[in-house]
């Protein structure tokens, strides 16, 4: 079977970079390969977790750019010699364009950390969401995989995995929570799904063949 190229993008730290490297080092992931890094901060650590492995980086900052198209165009230059089967928005802090997710429709899959459709949409990111998590009162929250389209967390579900919120939860307790035990499992799941082209897109909604 063909290896897939998978194309990680990244802003900051590279945690769901690092869990889809292990992924693949573990054989968790059997059928394809990071090929490329490409992240939006010259300062990203995430660029050193890439080289570190022997991955290449490209590296297209967002302050250069004055929108989305102009950013998304600069991003699809420096990622079409790769390439990319599949790209994975790792904490990509920005926003591509709506042409370029139609380009790779059903390619991009994005992480989120709660249990969509809740706690989601445009504005919901980083540690705000626990924040909020926390001050509703649910017992469950979570993380989603979904592929991306032109609405802010609206793409398809692959996979969802829920955690439980607990009484003397802090914000960055039930943040990490999350990270560690729900969203880089299925993401590297998830991922796992889309090289071995288990996953089939109809409509809204994903099913995974067996």
């Amino acid at each position: 079977m063909y290896i897939k190229n998978i194309a990680v993008f990244v802003s900051g730290g590279g945690t769901n970079l690092q869990a889809v490297i292990d992924g693949i080092k573990s054989g968790k992931i059997t059928n394809g390969r990071i090929s490329l890094v490409l992240s939006s901060k010259s300062d990203a650590y995430a660029l050193t977790r890439a080289k570190e492995n022997d991955i290449p980086t490209q590296i297209v900052e967002r302050a250069k750019y004055p929108g989305e198209k102009e950013f998304s165009e600069k991003i699809l230059e420096k990622t079409k010699p790769y390439d990319i089967d599949l790209i994975v928005l790792g904490g990509f802090s920005s926003v591509l364009s709506g042409d370029f997710v139609k380009l790779y429709r059903n390619k991009i899959i994005n992480t989120h950390p709660t249990l969509i459709p809740a706690f989601c949409g445009k504005g919901w990111y980083g540690l705000k969401v626990h924040e909020k998590v926390l001050e509703s009162g649910v017992k469950l929250s979570g993380a989603t995989v979904h592929f991306a389209d032109e609405i802010t967390d609206g793409g398809p579900i692959i996979l969802q995995k829920a955690a439980e919120v607990k009484e003397d939860d802090t914000p960055e307790i039930l943040q990490r929570r999350i990270m560690t035990e729900c969203e880089h499992v299925i993401l590297v799941e998830a991922a796992e799904l889309f090289c071995g082209d288990r996953l089939e897109v109809k409509g809204n909604k994903v099913y995974i063949r067996k």
